[in-house]
């Protein structure tokens, strides 16, 4: 894998939907690939720009339409079942629930009320929700959450808007299954990864 820090300017920063699209200019010629590329905004400055961490299992190709890539390196964790980990992983922790408002939906011939993603507001929830998401490649040992300010994006061709409630997670954790973890790592954790959740940055202690 590689991880990147990149700078990206704030025509293209200010819009988070442009700031993934931004990214993707960093691959030529694999837009219509599957996303293999986790991110997240580490500081985003009005007028400047954003500074942000990828992490790829492609390596970035930098040009004069991509986004500047300031660094690059690539690395592998060999990690070992019992190591301690010092974590870091912006998410978008929510729950699922049926809405009968938005009508139903038929897969293989049965008829499903439509369901609707609902944000997870009180720590206790995120706390639980992240628990749930490691539980089957790690141990949770310490925790804090981080509230953050509510994610505006518009899809301009699309002519719509929305939002997203992200927190972040920084805490200490054990390892349970390597080869869960490292799978994990690689596909990230959690939804709204084309808005900078999902990766789960570690370091050893």
């Amino acid at each position: 894998m590689y991880l990147s820090k990149i700078h990206i300017p704030w025509t293209q920063a200010e819009n988070p939907y442009q700031l993934h699209k931004a990214l993707w200019r960093l691959f030529p010629r694999l837009e219509d690939a599957d996303r293999e590329f986790l991110f997240r905004v580490e500081q985003l400055q009005k007028g400047i720009g954003a500074q942000v961490l990828m992490q790829s299992a492609i390596q970035p190709q930098s040009s004069e339409q991509s986004p500047a890539l300031l660094a690059l390196r690539e690395y592998s964790l060999n990690l070992q079942n019992g190591q301690r980990l010092r974590f870091k992983l912006r998410a978008n922790p929510i729950k699922t629930i049926k809405d009968s408002s938005k009508g139903t939906v038929e897969k293989k011939g049965k008829t499903f009320t439509k369901t609707i993603r609902v944000p997870l507001l009180h720590e206790e929830q995120q706390q639980a929700w992240l628990e749930r998401k490691l539980e089957n490649f790690a141990q949770l040992e310490t925790l804090m959450v981080q509230p953050e300010p509510i994610l505006y994006f518009r899809k301009v061709k699309e002519g719509r808007s929305g939002k997203i409630q992200t927190v972040m997670f920084d805490g200490i954790l054990t390892v349970t299954d390597v080869e869960a973890f490292n799978h994990k790592i690689t596909q990230g954790i959690g939804p709204a990864k084309a808005f900078g959740c999902g990766l789960l940055s570690v370091a050893r202690i």
